[in-house]
Order: structure tokens, then C-alpha cells, then sequence
């Protein structure tokens, strides 16, 4: 049953949705992406500025990267070229490129759309821009519910399945204890709030990522110049160019798309959650920053990852070995066999930092439609039994139930931002506005958007829109 669903939803449906329409954001915004990409690193520099109480810019991209960059990186890189072929990283790189502008449109009207919570921060995602935005509150609880399972629970299992088996494959660690002592620890943690995340995020992040980067820096030195009949691989690989690949395209698309939207998430409806959160001038100027985590996760990470299997020599058509297994067999044939050990603690890292923002995205999730002290707890429970389920179950189980559940939430987020993408192009062009103006930096007059139903409490100036019935059923419960 889930390989039928996710043939339906990944070979017809998304390969459709994800790059038609990410190709039309980026025609249609003149390529977004592209056009601010040297925007992304001034604007870091007010990044890291904030309100008390709040999160910074910065901190809210190093939350995102926190979650992209996991088990996506090492194991579903791997996961992708062995069962689509080299080829397939090439479709990642484009849904990558093309993501880019997807990412910068919802993390935008994450930003615009948000609300203000009762301890003075944000909260907000696609099922608020949903709410407010197209006025479809039961499609908004639909979105809550998939993210809570996709995350909350589907995703959690994947990457506590990696870690169990990279730590089994080096140590030689039972899986199951690995479960147990993740689920104590992330049992922990989880009750320390999106701040005390937060906190991780932006120190171990750079950390984890430079540190893998280095790596891999070191492996393609040491194969120098085998780099550029390598890409030429991945590039023919895509297109049935390559003999022993030949054949392989239709794999090589639907392995790229998948494992480039599970690592990077454009259009999912994932990393608007966390954009909301932040404390910024204008909700353009989160959707910049976040775009850049996705070039940040794919076109950098997992490129590092494919050139350290493939750069190797030990990969072979057809082999069968868990994802993360190849990545660290590949390592070690290049630098010795503390290279495994390397990627096993950075996994370790990754996968930790990814299981906290898997949980907060499904709490954010829950309490979009149950503020109750009850169904937090029931949801922390599964949570921690879930990672310890994850941890002793077949690689083929775990990414199935993730694949189907990640499918529908990204339909229903990318039908959302179509219907919505007016709104966003207006946001742009308010922004773009100023910058041909001279302004430095961008400043959100929401009196210019006084047609929107917004939160006078985040944009001061707003005159939002008055509360619809639902809004108003909603607060009551």
C-alpha cells in the first residue's frame, strides 16, 4: 500500500508540482533567488540582531539548517544514488535551484501572516497563512495534521533509525540501545521550548556543518583530479547518457526529487514554522535568509556527500547497504577508519539537533488547533516511543511511511502557495520598491496592506481585517 501511494504521489503527482511550480516562482519573481543571493549575506548581518525575548533572524536559519541538515545529508544522499544512480543528485541540485524560490515565497508569507503569541513570541506556518490568507481554516488543521505526523513522528523515526545504524555499523552498538538512550535524551531537551532549541541551533550548526565540510574538502583533495569526470557522471547519469547507468533516467528524477525535497524541504511547509518566529523589518527579508539555507543543505551538504561515494570508488550499481553505511565505508576507504567514526559523530550531531526541530515543528503543529495542556503531553509520549521505534526497524519501512506523509503535506502546502502567490509577488514588489529607492534596509508598512487579515499586534500599523467566525470558534476553544 505505500509504495503504491507513493508511486501515485511522487512519479505523477509532485515531480509536477515541485518543479512547475517552482520554475514558475522563479519566473514569475524574475529568479528571486538569484537576484538577492549576495542580498542573503548582508542581510546577515542584521541577522543576528534582535528584540529581547525574541529570536534573531539568524538564529531562526540556523534552526532551519538544523533541520534540513541531518539524515537527509549523509543517508538519504546515499539512499538516492543507489537506487537512482549518480543522476539522481543532479535532480537534487535542480530541485534545489528551483526550490530556492519556493522557500522564499512561503517563508515570506510565514512571516507576514504570523501571530503574536501570550508570552510575546510568534507563531506561525502554513496553516496560518492558510487561515488567514485564503480563509480555509479546516485546510489549515489538515496541513497541522500532516506536519504533526510527518515530523512529529514519520521523519523522528528516520533519523533515529540512521543514527542507531551508523553507531551499530562503528561501535558496533545495538540499535536498541542507541534508541533508549536518544529517547531519554530527547525526552529532556523537548520540554525546554523553541528558545532553549534555538540555543543549540545556532552554535551547533555552524559547528556540525563546517566540520563535514571540512571533510569532505579532504576527501576531494586527496581525489583531485577525479572531480571533473565525476560531475560529468552525475550530469550524463541524469540523462541516460552514462552506459551503466542508461535506462535509469525515470529512477534517477523520482530519487532526486524525493531525497531533495526530504534534505531540503522547499515547498514542504516545514521551515515557514520557524521563519515566523523571528523578529525582522520586513517578512521578505526572512524569506531571503531562508532561501539561502536551502543552497546551504543541498547544493553544498549533499553535494559534499556524493562526491566523497562517488569520489571513493566504492559504490557499485545495484549494491544493497544502508545509506549511511555507504557514506561511512566510502570515508574510510579514503582516509582510514577514523573517517567512520567522523561521520558517525557527526551524524550523531545532526540527527540531534534534527529530532529537536522535528518535535518543535510538531507542537507548533498541535497548537495551531488545541491549545489543551493534554494533547502536548500525549504528543511528547509518542515522540520519545516513536525514536526508540524508529531506531530497530528496516530502512524500507521508516522512509516509506515518511515518503507518503511527506507527499501530501507538500501538495497541500504547494496548492496553498499557488493560491496565494498574488500576495506574495505584492510583498516582493513592496520590497524590491524599496531597494530601488535607496532604502538599506527594507522596513514592512503594513497600512499598505490593510486588505489582508494580519496581526495588528506584530505589524503595529496594520488595520487587520476582523476576526471570521472560525477565527472567533477557534479562540474560544
Amino acid at each position: 500500500m505505500l509504495d503504491l501511494l507513493n508511486d501515485l504521489i511522487w512519479s505523477k503527482l509532485l515531480i509536477v508540482m515541485l518543479i512547475g511550480l517552482g520554475l514558475f516562482f522563479t519566473l514569475a519573481s524574475r529568479f528571486v533567488q538569484f537576484r538577492y543571493f549576495a542580498s542573503m549575506f548582508r542581510i546577515f548581518g542584521e541577522a543576528f540582531q534582535r528584540q529581547p525575548g525574541q529570536l534573531s533572524s539568524f538564529q531562526a536559519l540556523m534552526l532551519s539548517v538544523a533541520g534540513r541538515v541531518g539524515a537527509g545529508n549523509i543517508a538519504g544522499v546515499s539512499v538516492a544514488i543507489m537506487l537512482g544512480g549518480p543522476g539522481a543528485v543532479f535532480w537534487m541540485w535542480v530541485v534545489a535551484l528551483v526550490g530556492m524560490a519556493t522557500s522564499y515565497f512561503e517563508c515570506s508569507l510565514a512571516q507576514l501572516y504570523k501571530r503574536r503569541e501570550p508570552d510575546g513570541g510568534y507563531r506561525g506556518g502554513p496553516a496560518f497563512y492558510i487561515q488567514h490568507g485564503l480563509g480555509q481554516r479546516w485546510l489549515g488543521i489538515v496541513v497541522s495534521i500532516l506536519l504533526l505526523v510527518t515530523f512529529g513522528f514519520g521523519f523522528n523515526a528516520v533519523q533515529s533509525y540512521t543514527v542507531a545504524s551508523s553507531l551499530h555499523d562503528t561501535f558496533g552498538v545495538p540499535t536498541l540501545a542507541s534508541g533508549v538512550v536518544l529517547m531519554a535524551v530527547i525526552g529532556v531537551i523537548i520540554f525546554g521550548g523553541i528558545k532553549r532549541i534555538a540555543s543549540f541551533a545556532d552554535v551547533l550548526v555552524p559547528l556540525m556543518a563546517f566540520a563535514y565540510i571540512g571533510l569532505a574538502m579532504l576527501v576531494i583533495g586527496m581525489n583531485l583530479t577525479e572531480v571533473p569526470a565525476t560531475l560529468a557522471l552525475i550530469v550524463k547519469s541524469a540523462f541516460g547518457l552514462e552506459p551503466a547507468f542508461a535506462g535509469g533516467i525515470g529512477a534517477a528524477i523520482i530519487m532526486g526529487v524525493k531525497r531533495g525535497l526530504f534534505s531540503n524541504e522547499a515547498g514542504l511547509g516545514s521551515a515557514p514554522n520557524v521563519a515566523a518566529v523571528a523578529e525582522v523589518k520586513h517578512p521578505v527579508a526572512q524569506g531571503i535568509v531562508q532561501s539561502l539555507s536551502v543552497f546551504i543543505d543541498t547544493l553544498i551538504l549533499c553535494t559534499c556527500t556524493a562526491l566523497i561515494i562517488l569520489l571513493a570508488g566504492v559504490y557499485q550499481p545495484g549494491m544493497d547497504v544502508a545509506g549511511v553505511v555507504l557514506t561511512q565505508t566510502a570515508v574510510a576507504s579514503v582516509v582510514g577508519e577514523w573517517g567512520r567514526v567522523f561521520v558517525s559523530l557527526a551524524l550523531l550531531l545532526f540527527v540531534f539537533t534534527t529530532l529537536i526541530y522535528n518535535y518543535y515543528l510538531g507542537e507548533n503543529a498541535l497548537g495551531f488547533f488545541s491549545q489543551k495542556r493534554g494533547p502536548v503531553v500525549v504528543y511528547r509520549i509518542l515522540v520519545i516511543l516513536l525514536v526508540l521505534w524508529g531506531s530497530v526497524q528496516d530502512l524500507g519501512t521508516v522512509f516509506a511511511f515518511a515518503d507518503v506523509t511527506m507527499g501530501l503535506l507538500a501538495i497541500a502546502n504547494l496548492i496553498a502557495l499557488a493560491l496565494l502567490f498574488k500576495v506574495g509577488l505584492r510583498l516582493m514588489r513592496d520590497y524590491d520598491g524599496q531597494v530601488k529607492a535607496g532604502v538599506k534596509s527594507p522596513v514592512f508598512d503594513a497600512s499598505n496592506f490593510s486588505d489582508l487579515d494580519l496581526d495588528a499586534s506584530v505589524w503595529p500599523n496594520a488595520k487587520a481585517a476582523p476576526p471570521s467566525e472560525l477565527d472567533a470558534q477557534a479562540q474560544q476553544r
